[in-house]
């Protein structure tokens, strides 16, 4: 897991880089670096260690006030942390510089095509060749050369790239590693994750699998796989920055060990109704757990240790085997999985790669699964599903102020749209484009308003 950044606009794009790899620095700090695009071309700026030492060589440089720039910190996969495996790779003609965060899985073969066509390589990096192979499909169309060195690679990514001739914009895109466009007045960023531009923006785009954003400081156009142009719906966050950040404590460790009672209570309150405990799992019934015999707990660093402890409890309650795995090796593995099998997939963010991974194979051999975090797959509520109805609730109702149990209610209306026996684990929410959302919602609300 690496981090990457990228700032478009009319302020000095180098403090607001800095500042945001930072708050990424959680994602990697083997090494760090900077490019920044202007009309003299791509300049780049990187170092082996953390986000303190490129400051440092910054600093010593002389000032810089181009206003478009990527950034990275990274986390080694492919080549030992160093300064020339540092990025942003800027390819040896100098047209085009990447930042790159996932795994090239083909790169060996790739690398191989480029040399026999004339590239070189200076590192032992995957994300190297990103570059190399960008600028060989490049033919004075930057769009076109990043969708035909894409549809060449295999693996994971996320992408920030810039090109010499166009210093006016940053082009981004994703499979599989998250990528989000942040959104502002006269300026857009890309980031990793939402806390490394928090600070300027809340309004965030989720870019989807395979989508291609273009980033200039006046808009940003996002296009899908088939070319088309998509309708982004941003997403306004409304959390606190702190919340995302160490709040005191000298590490994200220590934080999050004293936050553990917190947490927990969180978590569990939620779900005990009546002194029963209520999961919640409604499209897994209670004829599909009396045929479970086998249970696979599948998660990363923390996610797999909350795992491990849970085996315990679960295997000494319930009498069957169940088994905590590693996301990364659970799909190398050949696991023993059936349709008997219940995944139970954990992920604080619902990003994690290696444990989407593991999902997806726990599903292709016919598993039942549960899994925490966040998603963009069936069953999201977001805006496009809940506002419109909401809203209209609210206007028709004449309200003032919304209510918690104006939400609480509205989610209810939204859930009883799919009967019992429809459930599956793809469909527990209607789909956004239902016409029986927007009515049921705004019924919801105004009938909640009339009881207050």
């Amino acid at each position: 897991m690496c981090g990457i950044v990228g700032y478009i606009g009319e302020k000095k794009a180098t403090p607001i880089l800095l500042d945001a790899l930072e708050k990424l620095e959680y994602r990697g700090y083997d090494s760090a670096g900077i490019a920044l695009v202007s009309g003299k071309g791509i300049k780049i700026f990187k170092t082996r260690g953390r986000i303190a030492d490129l400051r440092k060589i910054i600093d010593a440089a002389p000032a810089d006030d181009s206003c478009v720039g990527i950034g990275h910190t990274r986390w080694a996969t492919h080549g030992e942390p160093s300064d020339l495996n540092a990025h942003p790779h800027r390819s040896k003609s100098g047209r085009v510089a990447v930042v790159h965060n996932g795994i090239v899985e083909n790169y060996l073969e790739l690398r191989q095509f480029l040399i026999e066509h004339g590239h070189s390589f200076s590192t032992e990096t995957d994300s190297e060749v990103v570059s190399e192979l960008i600028d060989y499909c490049y033919n004075g169309d930057p769009v076109a050369a990043v969708r035909i060195a894409e549809s060449k690679i295999k693996g994971s990514y996320s992408f920030g790239i810039l090109f010499k001739d166009y210093p006016w914009q940053i082009i981004a895109m994703r499979k599989d590693s998250p990528l989000i466009i942040g959104a502002g007045r006269g300026e857009n960023f890309i980031a990793s994750d939402v806390p490394a531009i928090l600070k300027h923006t809340r309004d965030v785009y989720r870019l989807g699998e395979r989508e291609l954003a273009i980033l200039t400081k006046d808009g940003v156009t996002v296009i899908n796989s088939y070319g088309e142009r998509v309708n982004c719906v941003y997403e306004h966050i409304d959390w606190d920055a702190s919340a995302a950040e160490k709040c005191g404590y000298p590490h994200f460790m220590i934080k999050e060990i004293m936050e553990q009672p917190e947490a927990i209570a969180k978590t569990i309150a939620p779900r005990i109704s009546n002194g029963r405990i209520e999961l919640g799992f409604k499209h897994i019934t209670a004829e599909m757990l009396k045929k479970v015999n086998s249970i696979k707990i599948i998660g990363c660093g923390s996610a797999y240790h909350v795992g491990f402890v849970a085996g315990y409890f679960m295997r000494a309650a319930l009498r069957i085997p169940v088994e905590s795995v590693l996301a990364s090796e659970f799909r190398y593995d050949d696991p023993i999985v059936d349709e008997n099998t219940l995944a139970i997939v954990i992920s604080q963010s619902g990003e994690t790669l290696d444990t989407l991974y593991g999902l997806r194979e726990a599903k292709k051999h016919g598993a039942k699964v549960v899994g925490t975090g966040r998603s963009d797959y069936p069953n999201q509520i977001n805006n496009v599903l809940v506002f419109p109805g909401f809203f209209r609730g609210v206007l028709d109702a004449r309200v003032t102020k919304i209510t918690e149990r104006m939400k609480i209610n509205a989610a209810y209306a939204l859930a009883a749209l799919v009967k019992d026996d429809e459930l599956s684990s793809d469909y527990v929410l209607p789909g956004a484009f239902d016409k029986r959302v927007a009515s049921a919602i705004a019924q919801s609300v105004m009938q909640t308003a009339k009881e207050s």
